[in-house]
């Protein structure tokens, strides 16, 4: 049943994100060639539609289009993507989406403007947030610059991931998990308040998104090697703070390991210090 649920709300927040995007190519009453192939662009470039088959994503995109020309009006809209994106980073891609649509031709028209203006207040998007957005479109890079993830959130996924390998996660565990590491170094700037949406916010991606797409996203956000050890470390500590690993934990620690490309030598020698 919560699987089921799980991938309902994916797949409503992915259907979002298009109406979104949709919504920007139609602004100015036509949609262009450009404009199409950059939301299609942007939809494979991010993780959240990652597993999509070309003609899931076609059915997607008819269905949302179908869905928008049955709203009576934009208010309506506005208020069910308000509700199929419910926390403030898929708001933030939301808004980053149809503002990447918007601007495909190089430059956005009046309508385009208004519509972005209109999502922007909708979807409590700031002026810094809209700028740093905005920047990354117009010097062609990937929204995940603007959208990055703080490091401390993807160690606390980390250790979530291992937490949540028996499938018994128990958040309010995992959060006394968290916090029990405060004292290191890497979370000296998150307060406890912090660290507990962290892990609340670890917790609902895994369930929304999957293990797999959580691994890519880590493997994304923890792009050093440096990161990447010390995320493992994080990992194996919580592995071993029961005394032994089980066989979930270890199998958990075996996919970071691979996601992570670190040798063997190298976990050999974080395990022992864990």
């Amino acid at each position: 049943m919560a699987r089921e649920q799980a991938v309902k709300t994916r797949k409503e927040r992915n259907a979002a994100l298009v109406e979104a995007m949709l919504l920007a190519a139609m602004a100015d009453g036509s949609v262009s060639q450009r404009e199409m192939q950059t939301l299609l662009a942007r939809v494979l470039e991010r993780p959240e539609f990652e597993g999509t088959q070309a003609g899931e994503l076609n059915l997607l995109v008819e269905s949302s289009a179908v869905r928008l020309s049955e709203a009576r009006n934009l208010e309506e809209v506005l208020a069910s993507l308000r509700r199929r994106l419910p926390d403030h980073k898929n708001r933030m891609l939301a808004f980053g989406l149809a503002a990447a649509v918007a601007l495909a031709d190089q430059r956005a028209t009046r309508s385009e403007l208004g519509l972005l203006k209109t999502f922007q207040a909708a979807l409590g998007i700031s002026e810094d947030e809209v700028a740093q957005i905005i920047d990354v479109i117009e010097q062609g890079g990937s929204l995940s610059e603007a959208l990055g993830e703080p490091l401390e959130r993807l160690f606390a996924e980390v250790m979530v991931l291992v937490l949540a390998a028996d499938g018994q996660l128990k958040e309010a565990e995992a959060r006394a998990m968290v916090e029990s590491f405060a004292a290191d170094p890497l979370f000296q700037n998150v307060s406890p308040e912090r660290a507990q949406g962290f892990v609340s916010e670890s917790v609902a991606a895994l369930a929304s998104d999957g293990l797999p797409q959580r691994l890519h996203a880590l493997a994304h956000g923890l792009a050093t090697h440096s990161q990447r050890m010390k995320a493992y470390q994080l990992a194996t500590k919580i592995a071993h703070a029961s005394g032994r690993t089980s066989h979930a934990e270890q199998r958990i620690l075996d996919l970071l390991q691979a996601t992570f490309g670190l040798a063997d030598d190298e976990v050999a020698r974080l395990d022992q210090q864990g």
